[in-house]
């Protein structure tokens, strides 16, 4: 199984990538995390542009196809959603990758909840999937967050293992109930 960890920060320190990276180093055996670096390199949407896509873009949408989930952590901004992490949505609108796609969050702060809201708004409105039991926050903690503290505390590396897992099974029994007969 493949997914598709999609950072909302484009900050070289940030605490959402850290945590996708730390869910990556935590995937269950046979699970593939790959984080996405296109976020940042995609044009202001357009939809004038959707009929030639700009290599970008098709990129962007090409992983979301190949991805049979979608792992989101998505800082708020003055109680918004980051201008990037909000584009690369809009990128997604026009095409049939993103649709019934299984998206799970992985929150860094509990403090990010009007940014998390409007994504979870916004993904439901794009026919996407959200996995309640994939999605975690990370406990209100003090201090710099970044791979190697996720990592390092059990507590926290057990609740980012926790989700990664229950979204892989939650799309794993998805899958089956689909091709059954």
């Amino acid at each position: 199984m493949h997914l598709l960890a999609v950072s909302g920060s484009l900050r070289s320190a940030s605490a959402n990538t850290a945590l996708l990276r730390a869910a990556a180093a935590l995937a269950p055996a046979g699970v593939t995390i790959t984080l996405t670096d296109l976020v940042g390199a995609l044009p202001h949407f357009n939809p004038d542009l959707e009929r030639e896509l700009p290599p970008a873009a098709r990129a962007f949408r090409r992983e979301v196809a190949d991805a049979d989930g979608l792992l989101f952590s998505v800082p708020e901004y003055a109680h918004g959603v980051p201008g990037a992490f909000k584009n690369a949505l809009d990128w997604l609108v026009g095409g049939p990758e993103f649709l019934h796609k299984p998206v799970a969050f992985l929150n860094a702060s509990a403090r990010g909840s009007y940014a998390l809201a409007a994504v979870r708004e916004t993904v439901m409105v794009m026919t996407g999937r959200i996995s309640e039991e994939g999605s975690y926050t990370l406990p209100l903690i003090s201090g710099t967050v970044d791979e190697a503290r996720i990592l390092g505390e059990a507590e926290l590396a057990a609740g980012v293992a926790d989700a990664v897992r229950r979204f892989v099974m939650e799309i794993a029994g998805s899958e089956a109930r689909r091709s059954a007969p």
